[in-house]
């Protein structure tokens, strides 16, 4: 198994501590501060560990308060507020240095029938017509600036393929909206609660970037100072991380230093298997009183 899958399912592998109270360790990364993907992921494995068998994660909503110290494990405190018959309900709390770097509502529900559309999956290449990471690497990071380059380098579980790359190596404004496959990069457990944290910790990822389009700017820009504020998830429909699927961002709004955007992720058969939002710190570090 790829070396980066493994270390992130030991992440996922939270330690009991005591009762509702579990413990996320952060393996050496070199970041300055945790990923906020890796928080919601492991918040959400936490509340996992505390529902019945037969209820699936439907939705979650998290608020980043700090930045999370990659030094130290990371403790999610539970709350089982609600079991019903039909749907359970967690509040989890990311505690570092005594006090909350961020906290989540999640919800859970056990499947039923229904009614059931979505909208259609976009337009786009297949994962196939576009040039893999090795690729994309050996043609286009040498023309990008150092901080892309130094993300785009680094070991990840995750194989990132965007069918557009001119944001990462221009400043050229573009129109607000993205599309970028991902998946695992080897064959995960078939347990659907592994998949959907691992959709959860990529969720985070190109999401807040989808907002500087039009301002000709990215996350790694020096000019500004991006951090993400709050973060949803819903889950439709069951998937595979280690599937293909297509992640269709765009941002309605930017203002007041903050950017909104909204995601789609779709399967390689076009099934809508999940929505995201997020609201991002975008401040401009010439205007940071």
């Amino acid at each position: 198994m790829n070396t980066a899958v493994e270390t992130f399912l030991e992440i996922l592998e939270l330690e009991d501590v005591e009762h509702n109270l579990y413990r996320g360790r952060n393996p050496a990364s070199g970041w300055q501060r945790v990923f906020g993907g890796r928080v919601v992921a492991q918040a959400l494995g936490a509340a996992m560990k505390t529902v019945s068998v037969g209820h699936h994660i439907h939705s979650m909503h998290g608020y980043f308060m700090r930045p999370g110290d990659p030094s130290v494990p990371i403790l999610y405190e539970v709350d089982r507020i609600r079991d019903g018959r039909s749907f359970a309900t967690r509040r989890v709390v990311a505690i570092q240095h005594g006090e909350a770097i961020f906290s989540m509502g999640a919800s859970f529900h056990i499947p039923e029938n229904g009614l059931d559309h979505q909208m259609e999956m976009p337009d786009v290449p297949q994962p196939e017509d576009l040039p893999s990471e090795e690729e994309l690497k050996e043609k286009f990071l040498k023309h990008a600036p150092e901080s892309v380059q130094r993300y785009w380098e680094r070991k990840r579980p995750l194989e990132l393929r965007p069918t557009d790359m001119r944001h990462y190596v221009s400043n050229e404004k573009l129109p607000p909206e993205q599309y970028v496959w991902i998946r695992a990069t080897d064959t995960l457990p078939d347990d659907p609660n592994i998949h959907c944290c691992v959709l959860a910790y990529a969720s985070d990822m190109t999401l807040l970037d989808t907002s500087l389009f039009a301002h000709g700017l990215s996350v790694f820009s020096d000019q500004i100072q991006p951090a993400s504020i709050d973060h949803s998830v819903w889950f439709h429909r069951p998937f595979r991380a280690d599937d293909w699927l297509l992640y269709a961002t765009d941002s309605p709004s930017s203002s007041g230093a903050r950017g909104f955007s909204r995601g789609r992720i779709y399967s390689r058969d076009g099934r809508l298997v999940a929505s995201t939002a997020q609201e991002g710190l975008i401040r401009q570090k010439n205007q940071w009183f």
